[in-house]
Protein backbone atom coordinates (compact mmCIF):
# COMPACT_ATOMS: atom_id res chain seq x y z
CA UNK A 1 0.00 0.00 0.00
CA UNK A 2 2.99 2.24 1.08
CA UNK A 3 4.23 1.12 -2.49
CA UNK A 4 1.45 2.64 -4.40
CA UNK A 5 1.25 5.58 -2.35
CA UNK A 6 4.58 6.84 -3.56
CA UNK A 7 3.78 6.01 -7.21
CA UNK A 8 0.88 7.88 -7.37
CA UNK A 9 2.58 10.52 -5.85
CA UNK A 10 5.53 10.41 -8.09
CA UNK A 11 2.39 10.53 -11.07
CA UNK A 12 1.84 13.90 -12.89
CA UNK A 13 -1.27 15.38 -12.34
CA UNK A 14 -3.14 14.21 -15.71
CA UNK A 15 -2.00 10.71 -14.86
CA UNK A 16 -3.76 10.60 -11.49
CA UNK A 17 -6.62 12.29 -13.02
CA UNK A 18 -6.48 9.49 -15.25
CA UNK A 19 -5.98 6.64 -12.92
CA UNK A 20 -8.79 8.27 -10.36
CA UNK A 21 -11.46 8.24 -13.17
CA UNK A 22 -10.81 4.96 -14.35
CA UNK A 23 -11.59 3.40 -10.29
CA UNK A 24 -14.46 4.89 -10.69
CA UNK A 25 -15.48 3.38 -13.37
CA UNK A 26 -14.60 -0.13 -12.28
CA UNK A 27 -16.10 0.43 -9.10
CA UNK A 28 -19.34 1.44 -11.10
CA UNK A 29 -19.27 -1.28 -13.14
CA UNK A 30 -18.30 -3.59 -9.76
CA UNK A 31 -21.90 -1.99 -8.18
CA UNK A 32 -23.65 -2.83 -11.55
CA UNK A 33 -22.54 -6.14 -11.38
CA UNK A 34 -23.41 -6.54 -7.57
CA UNK A 35 -26.93 -5.24 -8.20
CA UNK A 36 -27.39 -7.73 -10.86
CA UNK A 37 -26.47 -10.51 -9.19
CA UNK A 38 -28.89 -10.11 -6.27
CA UNK A 39 -32.32 -8.26 -7.17
CA UNK A 40 -33.46 -8.46 -3.79
CA UNK A 41 -31.32 -5.90 -2.18
CA UNK A 42 -32.02 -3.80 -5.02
CA UNK A 43 -35.77 -4.29 -4.31
CA UNK A 44 -35.45 -3.87 -1.14
CA UNK A 45 -33.28 -0.42 -0.94
CA UNK A 46 -34.76 1.45 -4.40
CA UNK A 47 -33.09 4.85 -3.74
CA UNK A 48 -29.73 3.83 -2.40
CA UNK A 49 -28.41 2.97 -6.54
CA UNK A 50 -29.70 6.41 -7.65
CA UNK A 51 -27.54 8.16 -4.70
CA UNK A 52 -24.32 6.12 -5.39
CA UNK A 53 -25.11 6.94 -9.38
CA UNK A 54 -25.44 10.84 -8.52
CA UNK A 55 -22.12 10.52 -6.59
CA UNK A 56 -20.39 8.79 -8.76
CA UNK A 57 -21.30 11.22 -11.56
CA UNK A 58 -20.46 14.27 -9.59
CA UNK A 59 -17.10 12.68 -8.77
CA UNK A 60 -16.44 12.53 -12.11
CA UNK A 61 -17.29 15.83 -13.21
CA UNK A 62 -14.63 17.16 -10.80
CA UNK A 63 -11.98 14.89 -12.16
CA UNK A 64 -12.73 16.00 -15.40
CA UNK A 65 -12.58 19.43 -14.56
CA UNK A 66 -9.49 19.22 -13.19
CA UNK A 67 -8.13 17.26 -16.24
CA UNK A 68 -9.15 19.68 -18.10
CA UNK A 69 -7.49 22.56 -16.07
CA UNK A 70 -4.61 24.22 -17.53
CA UNK A 71 -1.82 22.56 -16.96
CA UNK A 72 0.01 25.76 -16.19
CA UNK A 73 -1.62 26.95 -13.15
CA UNK A 74 -0.76 23.00 -11.60
CA UNK A 75 2.60 22.82 -12.59
CA UNK A 76 3.72 27.06 -11.67
CA UNK A 77 5.22 27.13 -15.52
CA UNK A 78 6.21 31.05 -16.30
CA UNK A 79 3.44 33.90 -17.78
CA UNK A 80 4.44 34.72 -21.08
CA UNK A 81 6.26 37.59 -21.24
CA UNK A 82 4.69 41.30 -22.78
CA UNK A 83 5.90 42.51 -26.50
CA UNK A 84 8.17 45.09 -27.02
CA UNK A 85 6.81 48.19 -27.38
CA UNK A 86 7.33 49.78 -31.46
CA UNK A 87 8.86 53.26 -31.20
CA UNK A 88 10.50 56.23 -33.05
CA UNK A 89 13.70 57.18 -31.88
CA UNK A 90 16.31 60.00 -32.53
CA UNK A 91 19.75 60.89 -31.30
CA UNK A 92 20.15 63.83 -29.19
CA UNK A 93 22.90 66.31 -31.33
CA UNK A 94 24.35 69.79 -30.53
CA UNK A 95 24.20 72.15 -33.27
CA UNK A 96 24.04 76.58 -33.49
CA UNK A 97 20.56 77.39 -32.75
CA UNK A 98 19.26 80.42 -33.55
CA UNK A 99 16.80 82.41 -30.86
CA UNK A 100 14.05 84.35 -32.50
CA UNK A 101 12.14 86.76 -31.26
CA UNK A 102 8.08 86.41 -32.48
CA UNK A 103 6.00 89.84 -33.44
CA UNK A 104 2.75 89.87 -35.14
CA UNK A 105 3.05 93.21 -38.04
CA UNK A 106 1.92 94.49 -41.03
CA UNK A 107 3.50 95.55 -44.77
CA UNK A 108 3.56 98.82 -45.17
CA UNK A 109 4.43 100.75 -48.44
CA UNK A 110 8.15 102.61 -47.83
CA UNK A 111 6.41 105.33 -49.82
CA UNK A 112 3.02 106.24 -50.89
CA UNK A 113 1.76 109.26 -53.21
CA UNK A 114 -1.85 109.87 -54.23
CA UNK A 115 -2.01 111.07 -57.57
CA UNK A 116 -4.14 114.57 -57.61
CA UNK A 117 -4.24 117.24 -60.15
CA UNK A 118 -2.25 120.54 -59.15
CA UNK A 119 -4.92 122.50 -61.83
CA UNK A 120 -8.51 122.11 -62.40
CA UNK A 121 -10.50 121.51 -65.71
CA UNK A 122 -11.07 118.46 -67.71
CA UNK A 123 -9.38 114.84 -67.69
CA UNK A 124 -8.35 114.73 -71.38
CA UNK A 125 -6.74 111.44 -70.97
CA UNK A 126 -5.45 108.74 -68.25
CA UNK A 127 -2.05 107.17 -69.95
CA UNK A 128 -1.61 104.59 -67.22
CA UNK A 129 -2.85 100.48 -66.84
CA UNK A 130 -4.03 99.41 -63.38
CA UNK A 131 -1.21 97.64 -61.31
CA UNK A 132 1.63 99.02 -64.12
CA UNK A 133 5.00 99.29 -62.75
CA UNK A 134 6.12 103.16 -63.74
CA UNK A 135 9.53 105.36 -63.36
CA UNK A 136 9.49 108.50 -61.67
CA UNK A 137 8.82 110.84 -64.48
CA UNK A 138 6.21 108.69 -66.04
CA UNK A 139 3.38 110.36 -67.88
CA UNK A 140 -0.02 109.09 -65.81
CA UNK A 141 -2.66 111.46 -67.08
CA UNK A 142 -3.39 114.69 -68.74
CA UNK A 143 -5.34 117.80 -68.21
CA UNK A 144 -6.55 120.07 -70.94
CA UNK A 145 -3.93 122.09 -71.38
CA UNK A 146 -5.12 124.93 -73.74
CA UNK A 147 -6.60 127.04 -70.88
CA UNK A 148 -2.93 127.26 -68.98
CA UNK A 149 -0.92 127.47 -72.82
CA UNK A 150 -2.99 130.64 -73.54
CA UNK A 151 -2.01 132.00 -70.41
CA UNK A 152 1.54 131.43 -70.67
CA UNK A 153 1.17 133.70 -74.47
CA UNK A 154 -0.34 136.53 -72.51
CA UNK A 155 2.33 136.72 -70.42
CA UNK A 156 4.68 136.86 -72.84
CA UNK A 157 3.10 139.01 -74.60
CA UNK A 158 2.69 141.57 -72.37
CA UNK A 159 6.45 140.95 -70.98
CA UNK A 160 7.65 141.93 -74.95
CA UNK A 161 5.14 144.82 -74.80
CA UNK A 162 7.01 146.20 -72.06
CA UNK A 163 10.20 145.34 -72.88
CA UNK A 164 9.77 147.47 -75.70
CA UNK A 165 8.56 150.39 -74.31
CA UNK A 166 11.56 150.45 -72.02
CA UNK A 167 13.61 150.80 -74.95
CA UNK A 168 11.99 153.50 -75.93
CA UNK A 169 11.95 155.39 -72.69
CA UNK A 170 15.78 154.27 -72.38
CA UNK A 171 16.56 156.41 -75.40
CA UNK A 172 14.31 159.36 -74.75
CA UNK A 173 16.64 159.41 -71.32
CA UNK A 174 19.84 159.35 -73.14
CA UNK A 175 18.33 163.02 -75.40
CA UNK A 176 17.64 164.24 -71.95
CA UNK A 177 21.14 163.67 -70.51
CA UNK A 178 22.35 165.31 -73.94
CA UNK A 179 20.52 168.01 -73.97
CA UNK A 180 21.32 168.66 -69.83
CA UNK A 181 25.26 168.45 -70.85
CA UNK A 182 24.80 171.29 -73.46
CA UNK A 183 22.57 173.20 -71.32
CA UNK A 184 19.48 173.08 -72.98
CA UNK A 185 17.25 170.77 -70.89
CA UNK A 186 16.96 170.55 -66.81
CA UNK A 187 17.80 168.30 -64.36
CA UNK A 188 13.70 167.80 -63.63
CA UNK A 189 13.40 166.07 -67.13
CA UNK A 190 16.18 163.73 -66.91
CA UNK A 191 14.68 162.67 -63.68
CA UNK A 192 11.43 162.31 -64.44
CA UNK A 193 12.33 160.28 -67.58
CA UNK A 194 14.98 157.84 -65.07
CA UNK A 195 11.95 156.66 -63.24
CA UNK A 196 9.52 156.27 -65.79
CA UNK A 197 12.80 153.96 -67.45
CA UNK A 198 13.12 152.00 -63.73
CA UNK A 199 9.40 151.39 -63.44
CA UNK A 200 9.22 149.63 -66.87
CA UNK A 201 12.61 147.53 -65.86
CA UNK A 202 10.26 146.36 -62.16
CA UNK A 203 6.98 145.65 -64.95
CA UNK A 204 9.33 143.48 -66.73
CA UNK A 205 10.33 141.95 -64.15
CA UNK A 206 6.83 141.09 -63.02
CA UNK A 207 5.73 140.02 -66.40
CA UNK A 208 8.87 137.33 -66.29
CA UNK A 209 7.52 135.91 -63.06
CA UNK A 210 4.02 135.89 -64.78
CA UNK A 211 5.83 134.07 -67.56
CA UNK A 212 6.99 131.50 -65.31
CA UNK A 213 4.01 130.73 -63.39
CA UNK A 214 1.81 130.09 -66.65
CA UNK A 215 4.97 127.79 -67.82
CA UNK A 216 4.32 125.71 -64.27
CA UNK A 217 0.55 125.79 -64.19
CA UNK A 218 1.02 124.59 -67.98
CA UNK A 219 3.12 121.92 -66.80
CA UNK A 220 0.61 120.84 -64.30
CA UNK A 221 -1.72 119.99 -66.90
CA UNK A 222 0.46 116.80 -67.21
CA UNK A 223 0.63 114.64 -64.12
CA UNK A 224 3.62 112.61 -64.17
CA UNK A 225 4.91 109.73 -61.81
CA UNK A 226 7.12 111.33 -58.54
CA UNK A 227 8.12 107.80 -57.71
CA UNK A 228 9.22 104.68 -58.80
CA UNK A 229 6.26 102.24 -57.90
CA UNK A 230 3.23 100.62 -58.87
CA UNK A 231 -0.03 102.37 -59.86
CA UNK A 232 -3.65 100.90 -58.48
CA UNK A 233 -6.80 101.47 -59.15
CA UNK A 234 -7.75 103.87 -61.49
CA UNK A 235 -10.34 105.93 -59.49
CA UNK A 236 -11.44 108.90 -62.13
CA UNK A 237 -11.92 108.30 -65.39
CA UNK A 238 -11.04 110.28 -68.77
CA UNK A 239 -13.89 113.00 -69.59
CA UNK A 240 -14.52 114.12 -65.97
CA UNK A 241 -13.43 117.90 -64.47
CA UNK A 242 -11.23 117.48 -61.70
CA UNK A 243 -9.69 120.37 -59.56
CA UNK A 244 -6.79 120.36 -57.48
CA UNK A 245 -9.02 120.21 -54.38
CA UNK A 246 -10.65 117.30 -54.92
CA UNK A 247 -10.34 114.38 -51.94
CA UNK A 248 -10.71 111.48 -54.71
CA UNK A 249 -7.01 110.80 -56.38
CA UNK A 250 -6.90 109.88 -59.63
CA UNK A 251 -4.91 106.82 -58.69
CA UNK A 252 -2.55 105.59 -55.54
CA UNK A 253 1.07 105.60 -56.38
CA UNK A 254 3.49 102.56 -53.81
CA UNK A 255 6.83 101.88 -53.74
CA UNK A 256 7.48 98.32 -53.51
CA UNK A 257 11.06 98.27 -53.67
CA UNK A 258 12.16 98.42 -50.83
CA UNK A 259 9.19 98.12 -48.46
CA UNK A 260 8.62 98.07 -44.72
CA UNK A 261 7.12 95.94 -41.99
CA UNK A 262 5.78 97.27 -38.38
CA UNK A 263 5.64 95.01 -36.06
CA UNK A 264 5.00 94.65 -32.27
CA UNK A 265 7.20 92.87 -29.42
CA UNK A 266 6.34 91.96 -25.37
CA UNK A 267 7.74 94.91 -23.63
CA UNK A 268 9.94 92.23 -21.52
CA UNK A 269 12.02 91.67 -25.00
CA UNK A 270 12.98 95.41 -25.35
CA UNK A 271 16.47 94.57 -23.46
CA UNK A 272 17.55 91.68 -25.56
CA UNK A 273 16.86 93.78 -28.84
CA UNK A 274 18.59 96.97 -27.52
CA UNK A 275 21.99 93.84 -26.77
CA UNK A 276 21.74 92.63 -29.89
CA UNK A 277 21.49 96.35 -31.81
CA UNK A 278 24.47 96.75 -30.04
CA UNK A 279 26.45 94.10 -31.33
CA UNK A 280 25.34 94.84 -35.17
CA UNK A 281 22.84 94.68 -37.52
CA UNK A 282 20.19 92.52 -36.35
CA UNK A 283 18.16 90.24 -38.53
CA UNK A 284 14.56 90.12 -39.10
CA UNK A 285 12.63 87.28 -40.88
CA UNK A 286 8.90 87.86 -42.53
CA UNK A 287 7.16 84.91 -42.23
CA UNK A 288 3.34 84.44 -43.55
CA UNK A 289 0.86 84.30 -41.14
CA UNK A 290 0.49 81.18 -40.79
CA UNK A 291 4.42 80.81 -39.89
CA UNK A 292 4.93 78.14 -42.27
CA UNK A 293 6.85 79.89 -45.22
CA UNK A 294 9.43 82.40 -44.89
CA UNK A 295 8.67 85.56 -47.22
CA UNK A 296 11.51 87.70 -47.25
CA UNK A 297 14.84 88.72 -44.73
CA UNK A 298 15.23 92.37 -43.81
CA UNK A 299 17.17 94.11 -41.01
CA UNK A 300 15.21 95.93 -37.92
CA UNK A 301 16.20 100.08 -38.87
CA UNK A 302 13.91 101.48 -35.63
CA UNK A 303 12.81 100.67 -31.79
CA UNK A 304 9.35 103.22 -31.07
CA UNK A 305 10.70 105.93 -28.59
CA UNK A 306 8.11 104.85 -26.33
CA UNK A 307 6.18 101.73 -24.94
CA UNK A 308 2.39 101.22 -25.19
CA UNK A 309 1.39 101.25 -21.95
CA UNK A 310 -2.05 99.38 -23.01
CA UNK A 311 -0.67 96.49 -24.41
CA UNK A 312 2.66 96.36 -22.83
CA UNK A 313 4.50 96.55 -26.21
CA UNK A 314 6.70 98.04 -28.07
CA UNK A 315 6.67 98.78 -31.87
CA UNK A 316 9.35 98.09 -34.40
CA UNK A 317 9.92 98.51 -38.05
CA UNK A 318 12.01 96.18 -40.38
CA UNK A 319 12.99 96.84 -43.96
CA UNK A 320 13.39 94.46 -46.48
CA UNK A 321 14.99 94.72 -50.49
CA UNK A 322 11.79 92.86 -51.64
CA UNK A 323 13.01 92.39 -55.23
CA UNK A 324 10.69 89.67 -55.62
CA UNK A 325 7.78 91.65 -54.23
CA UNK A 326 6.53 88.83 -52.51
CA UNK A 327 6.07 91.08 -49.50
CA UNK A 328 2.23 93.59 -50.13
CA UNK A 329 1.40 96.53 -48.22
CA UNK A 330 -1.35 95.66 -45.66
CA UNK A 331 0.07 91.93 -45.70
CA UNK A 332 0.05 90.49 -42.12
CA UNK A 333 3.36 88.85 -41.01
CA UNK A 334 5.35 87.17 -38.54
CA UNK A 335 8.54 88.99 -37.26
CA UNK A 336 11.21 86.49 -36.36
CA UNK A 337 14.01 88.67 -34.72
CA UNK A 338 17.24 86.86 -34.59
CA UNK A 339 18.95 87.91 -31.01
CA UNK A 340 21.05 85.58 -30.31
CA UNK A 341 22.65 82.51 -31.74
CA UNK A 342 23.50 79.61 -29.02
CA UNK A 343 26.56 78.10 -30.24
CA UNK A 344 26.80 73.99 -30.31
CA UNK A 345 23.71 73.96 -28.21
CA UNK A 346 22.07 70.18 -27.10
CA UNK A 347 19.28 69.99 -29.26
CA UNK A 348 16.25 67.23 -29.72
CA UNK A 349 13.10 66.81 -31.89
CA UNK A 350 10.30 68.76 -30.45
CA UNK A 351 8.39 65.25 -30.57
CA UNK A 352 9.91 64.01 -28.08
CA UNK A 353 9.64 66.60 -25.48
CA UNK A 354 6.68 65.27 -23.01
CA UNK A 355 4.80 67.14 -20.54
CA UNK A 356 3.50 66.11 -16.46
CA UNK A 357 2.88 67.51 -13.54
CA UNK A 358 6.47 67.88 -12.72
CA UNK A 359 7.47 70.05 -15.41
CA UNK A 360 9.37 68.19 -19.34
CA UNK A 361 10.66 64.75 -19.26
CA UNK A 362 11.80 62.42 -22.14
CA UNK A 363 12.27 58.67 -22.70
CA UNK A 364 15.50 57.60 -22.34
CA UNK A 365 16.43 54.36 -23.78
CA UNK A 366 18.64 52.46 -22.31
CA UNK A 367 21.49 49.85 -23.58
CA UNK A 368 18.92 47.19 -22.95
CA UNK A 369 16.51 48.41 -25.31
CA UNK A 370 14.47 49.84 -21.76
CA UNK A 371 13.34 52.73 -21.50
CA UNK A 372 13.82 55.36 -18.66
CA UNK A 373 12.26 58.47 -17.28
CA UNK A 374 14.12 61.49 -17.60
CA UNK A 375 13.19 65.03 -16.08
CA UNK A 376 15.21 68.03 -18.58
CA UNK A 377 14.62 71.56 -18.50
CA UNK A 378 13.99 72.83 -21.78
CA UNK A 379 15.25 76.25 -23.99
CA UNK A 380 13.48 77.33 -27.39
CA UNK A 381 12.15 75.71 -29.89
CA UNK A 382 13.03 76.94 -33.60
CA UNK A 383 12.23 74.85 -36.88
CA UNK A 384 10.54 71.79 -35.06
CA UNK A 385 14.29 71.02 -32.71
CA UNK A 386 13.85 72.18 -28.97
CA UNK A 387 17.07 73.36 -27.16
CA UNK A 388 17.86 71.12 -23.43
CA UNK A 389 19.40 73.18 -20.86
CA UNK A 390 19.92 70.11 -18.73
CA UNK A 391 18.77 66.10 -18.40
CA UNK A 392 20.73 65.28 -21.93
CA UNK A 393 23.91 64.88 -23.33
CA UNK A 394 24.78 63.99 -26.99
CA UNK A 395 24.28 60.88 -28.15
CA UNK A 396 21.73 59.43 -25.80
CA UNK A 397 18.85 57.87 -27.79
CA UNK A 398 15.70 58.82 -27.21
CA UNK A 399 11.53 58.29 -28.03
CA UNK A 400 10.05 60.57 -30.21
CA UNK A 401 6.67 58.64 -30.47
CA UNK A 402 4.95 55.70 -29.18
CA UNK A 403 5.27 57.58 -25.65
CA UNK A 404 1.46 57.03 -24.57
CA UNK A 405 2.27 53.19 -23.66
CA UNK A 406 5.71 53.14 -22.08
CA UNK A 407 6.62 53.09 -18.25
CA UNK A 408 9.86 52.74 -16.75
CA UNK A 409 11.63 49.56 -17.59
CA UNK A 410 9.43 48.86 -20.41
CA UNK A 411 10.91 47.21 -23.56
CA UNK A 412 10.59 48.80 -26.96
CA UNK A 413 11.81 48.03 -30.47
CA UNK A 414 12.65 50.59 -32.83
CA UNK A 415 10.27 51.16 -35.65
CA UNK A 416 11.15 52.66 -39.03
CA UNK A 417 9.81 56.22 -39.15
CA UNK A 418 6.55 56.11 -41.84
CA UNK A 419 7.19 57.93 -44.85
CA UNK A 420 4.01 59.98 -46.23
CA UNK A 421 1.98 57.90 -49.33
CA UNK A 422 2.90 59.16 -52.44
CA UNK A 423 -0.15 60.85 -54.32
CA UNK A 424 -2.21 58.57 -56.44
CA UNK A 425 -1.11 58.94 -60.23
CA UNK A 426 -3.24 61.33 -62.14
CA UNK A 427 -5.28 59.51 -65.16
Amino acid sequence: MTRHVKQSEAMTGAELDQRSADRVLEAHETSTEADHSSPEPEARHPGRSLVWLLGVAALVGGLVFVYERPSGDKTGAPQKQALPVPVTVAEVTTRDMPIYLEGLGTVQASNTVAIHSQVGGKLQSVNFTEGQQVKAGDVLAVVDPRPFRATLDQAKAKKAQDEAQLISDAKDLQRFQDLMKKGAGTSQAVDQQQAKVDALKATIAADQAGVESAETQLSYSTITAPIDGRVGFRQVDAGNIIRAGDETPITVLIALTPIMAVFTLPQRNLVAVQDAMKEGEVVVVAMDQDNVHELEKGKLVLIDNQIDQTTSTIRMKAIFANADERLWPGEFVRAHVLVETLKDAVAIPEAAVQRNTDGLFVWVIKSDNSVDYRPIEGGPTKDGMTVVRSGLEAGERIVVSGQYRLKPGTKIEIAAPQTPAAPPAKP
